[in-house]
């Protein structure tokens, strides 16, 4: 049987939501056909985590010794939200030790990680994104000519964080100081979005060897002001309604979109991309490579919705990738 790596951990804020990622996949793969493994990364430490028991990993081949036999990982499934799972380094160290993966590339995981630069390219496309404006630690910068340029309210957030961290709703021009300090404190460059008041959707997208759908939608309803880090991962902090209340030809439109901006991106394994929607005008926000993947995350609860299963899809990832 094949040896399945299921990494999860990592360097950034969001290093506990992966781990609950980690485990749920791990949960997931079918023992009856792999050999599956968990693998922390914190750092330079690599290790798998068998019961009570770590091995470090090796990191000249990707494998690990246990009981003085070597066992290397013939594929790996990434469940490390932020850096450096979802910006395209693990990626990048995985395909030079010539170990398939089940998700985005090198390309598509740097871009997407990077906000500005994802929307900027998405809108060449045609693909509507909010007004922003994005600062570098230490640059000067006039508040008023930034609420001149995006308006009030606004979004904070950092350019390269995930799970809504750092993120803050700025009504007044005199909030905005506080929150550009706590969106630094996460990153070293800030993205000030115009706030658009609408519908909040999400859409995931699979396509892997004979998968290729979009999947069904979901409306959030956050009980906070908007959709934080705790509406995220506390089911009592949001609503979330599978499929979303809205109509055949938005609900086409948005599948359609999402299903365009993988192939514009080429990503691959699953994404999920989130969406405001203000009087039928879709407009896009942020595109997600490197999903939260809890029993609470919206993609397990999409596939449910559609009558499948994650193990499944996780099977079908994981063969086409080993057929390639």
């Amino acid at each position: 049987m094949k040896n399945i790596a299921v990494i999860a951990g990592g360097n950034s804020s969001e290093y506990g939501v992966s781990l609950q990622s980690g485990n749920n996949i791990y949960n997931e793969v079918d023992e009856t056909r792999y050999n599956k493994y968990l693998v922390i990364l914190k750092g330079r430490d690599w290790h798998v985590k068998i019961g009570d028991v770590t091995y470090p990993v090796d990191k000249n081949d990707f494998s690990f010794t246990k009981d003085g036999e070597r066992i290397a990982f013939d594929f790996a499934y990434i469940t490390i939200h932020g850096n450096p799972g979802e910006n395209g380094l693990l990626q990048g160290y995985l395909d030079m030790m010539g170990v398939p993966y089940g998700g985005c590339n090198v390309l598509a995981s740097a871009l997407t990680f990077d906000k500005h630069t994802c929307n900027a390219y998405l809108k060449s496309y045609g693909v509507n994104v909010a007004n922003s404006v994005m600062l570098k630690r230490g640059m000067a910068y006039d508040v008023n000519e930034i609420i001149e340029e995006v308006g009030l309210p606004c979004f904070v957030k950092p350019n390269a964080e995930g799970s809504s961290f750092g993120v803050s709703k700025v009504k007044e021009a005199g909030q905005l100081e506080k929150a550009l300090r706590e969106a630094f404190a996460l990153c070293r460059e800030v993205l000030i979005e115009t706030f658009i008041d609408g519908k909040e959707l999400t859409c995931g997208v699979v396509k892997a060897g004979e998968l290729d759908f979009a999947m069904p939608i979901a409306e959030v309803i956050p009980k906070k002001e908007f959709f934080d880090f705790e509406a995220k991962y506390d089911p009592k902090m949001s609503d979330e309604i599978i499929p979303a209340r809205i109509s055949p030809e938005l609900t086409h439109r948005i599948k359609t979109l999402s299903s365009m901006i993988y192939d514009i991106l080429r990503c691959d394994g699953i994404i999920r991309v989130d969406y405001i929607v203000r009087d039928d005008e879709i407009f896009m926000l942020e595109v997600n490579t490197t999903p939260g993947m809890t029993s609470n995350s919206f993609v397990p609860k999409m596939v449910r919705a559609m009558g499948g299963t994650l193990r499944d899809v996780l099977t079908k990832i994981i063969e086409a990738k080993l057929s390639n």
